[in-house]
This record gives C-alpha cells, structure tokens and sequence, in this order.
C-alpha cells in the first residue's frame, strides 16, 4: 500500500474514533440525565425500551471503538491492509469500504459463507 493510502486510512480512523467517542460520551449523558418519574406504567415502559435501544446503539459503539483501535495498531506494526488469513493485499475499495477489516474480500466471503452453511 502506498503511503498517501496509508496517510488517508490513518486519518479517516482518527476521525472515526473521535466520532464514535464522542457519540458515546453523548450516549451516556443522555441516559444519565433522564430520572425522570412516570405516572403513566405504557410511559415508562416506552422509556425503558428506548433506554435499552440507546444501550445496544453504545454497545456497538464500544465495539466499533475497539476495532478501529485495533486498525491503528495495526497500521503502527506495518500489517494494516494485509489480510489475516491469506496474506494478500485488502484491495483499497474494500478499505474504503470498511477501514477497520481484517480480511480481503475473499476470505470475508468464505468466511460469510461457512456461517450461512453451519446456521442451516
């Protein structure tokens, strides 16, 4: 991989990162500014469900946080852009794609693949 590939792929999971953080910090500082009491039981059932829907949006978050984190690390060791389980180039569409990805199209596939067939 080039290193103006290389320099826009550092910047863009920078970018991610901060975006993912702060949505998360937001995240956190709307669940805990809403104590509010509700008379009515259909209420606070609706304000539970979508508190549970804001904690499974900042577990994705979480999750997203630590693959990009993972991708700078790699792009520090010099194996970002190199496929875990073939050692081929991840094609820079693919990156675009998805920056944070440890495998080339192929292996993503064959991977897909072998978990639609254990599924049926």
């Amino acid at each position: 991989m080039e290193q103006k590939d290389l320099d826009y792929f550092r910047d863009l999971l920078h970018a991610m990162l901060e975006e993912a953080q702060q949505k998360g910090d937001a995240t956190l500082d709307e669940l805990t500014d809403s104590n509010e009491i509700f008379a009515d039981p259909a209420d606070r059932a609706t304000a539970e469900s979508d508190r549970a829907f804001t904690l499974r949006i900042r577990d994705r978050e979480r999750k997203l946080i630590k693959k990009i984190r993972a991708a700078i690390g790699r792009m520090e060791e010099g194996s970002y852009g190199v496929c875990e389980d073939c050692g081929c180039d991840i094609g820079v569409p693919r990156l675009k794609a998805r920056p944070v990805t440890k495998l080339c199209i192929n292996c993503k596939s064959k991977q897909e693949e072998d978990e639609r067939e254990r599924a049926d």
